[in-house]
């Protein structure tokens, strides 16, 4: 893979700068860039933004609405729209769900449901985990019963971000007992407003209210609503799972981060000196600066393969894994570098207009709630633990 960009390569990026510097509403990157809550409001005016322009579904082809971008531009996107601290696109139904059913989706259901997912009309989140079933996917108990032209969905869903805002969930249930755990798991797609379902919320430690339980009582879901096959949901879990954690090896997010990294030990004092002069601060921040270029490189490389039509394997879980460790470690020498102003942390300064006066420099609060908030990156889209199973059965071939 050539790593220096075409002449075709630098002219898109100069197209999506400007776009960004015309299109990009101020108001909302500057609570990206202070660490702010954003509104659904907010997600969904950035994503109408970008469905005018063709650029909402950067992995999608251009039969279903998508830019038909290769690697290198949907590389190149994610990057420049983390510098420009633009909002990271919702991802349920672009990113997961969108793919899913661009290939095992029925035509009505693709006609139907891309759309959608497009203009805005469904708000969507992802039902998988479970208590005592996240990491652990196959253990699911939530139970998806035929009766003639519907499905009676009982159980609980918990962690499910963004379920608040939700109008629909896709859903990993259980459709037969008995057999391998991974037998019998069906893909539901279940209307948030049916009567049965209910949703409450979990405050992280953060203070962001962004995930929560969701429950399922007697749900009435019309099998139209099954995606593929029934009892074959594993495997669009499994097709699902390694396109999210591709997106989640976060490489845009993460150059940004160490930008901000940089401007904060060039401006913070150790001692008489600056932080940025200190030889062993700079030694560890070079180690992340290499490590996050090497990241890259595989990143391209399997976003590539994705795009040739193969569905990453334990390369999306090698890319989960270590860029979980690069954005932490970017977190914890970020946090250092502020110092004792790290320390406070008070939820309401994440507010839009909160007159709670911040304790030191106004960047401090956002690297504390960024701290807490990615500690959560161990666990989600499959514990680091897990990924590091999945390596060592594909690779070392335990």
């Amino acid at each position: 893979m050539d790593l220096a960009y075409s002449t075709e390569q630098l002219a898109f990026r100069e197209e999506v700068r400007l776009f960004l510097k015309d299109f990009l509403p101020k108001p909302i990157a500057a609570k990206v860039a202070a660490g702010q809550r954003l509104t659904k409001e907010d997600h969904e005016s950035w994503h109408a933004v970008l469905n005018r322009r063709g650029w909402l579904a950067a992995s999608w082809p251009k039969e279903y609405g998508g830019p038909g971008w290769d690697a290198v531009q949907r590389h190149i996107f994610e990057e420049e729209a983390a510098r420009a601290h633009a909002p990271r696109i919702v991802p349920f139904g672009l990113s997961m769900l969108g793919p899913v059913l661009q290939e095992f989706g029925t035509p009505k259901q693709k006609n139907h449901w891309l759309p959608r997912i497009l203009n805005g009309q469904d708000w969507w989140c992802q039902g998988y985990s479970e208590p005592g079933a996240g990491s652990d996917l196959a253990s699911l108990k939530t139970s998806a019963v035929r009766e003639g032209d519907y499905y009676i969905v009982n159980g609980q869903k918990t962690w499910t971000t963004f379920a608040q805002h939700a109008s629909m969930i896709f859903c990993l249930v259980r459709t037969l007992r008995g057999g391998r755990p991974q037998e019998g798991i069906s893909f539901l797609l279940v209307d948030m407003a049916s009567p049965g379902v209910s949703v409450r919320p979990i405050v992280l430690i953060d203070g962001e209210p962004e995930v929560n339980e969701v429950w399922f009582d007697d749900v009435r879901v019309p099998a139209e609503n099954l995606v593929g096959e029934e009892n074959r949901g594993w495997t669009y879990a499994k097709y699902l799972l390694t396109h999210e954690r591709t997106n989640q090896a976060g490489v845009g997010i993460a150059y940004e981060a160490l930008a901000v990294l940089k401007r904060i030990a060039a401006a913070e004092q150790d001692g008489d000196r600056k932080l940025i002069d200190n030889p062993f601060f700079m030694t560890r921040l070079a180690q992340v600066e290499i490590d996050l270029m090497a990241m890259a490189t595989t990143n391209l490389r399997v976003v590539a393969k994705a795009a040739a039509g193969q569905a990453p394997g334990a390369e999306s879980s090698m890319l989960k894994v270590k860029g979980t460790l690069l954005r932490q470690e970017l977190n914890r020498l970020t946090r250092q570098a502020v110092g004792p102003n790290a320390m406070p942390f008070i939820s309401e300064l994440l507010e839009d207009g909160s007159d709670t006066a911040p304790v030191g420099p106004s960047y401090a609060m956002a690297v504390t709630q960024s701290y807490f908030n990615n500690r959560k990156l161990s666990i989600y889209g499959g514990s680091s633990e897990i990924q590091r199973q999945i390596i060592a059965k594909a690779i070392l071939d335990l």
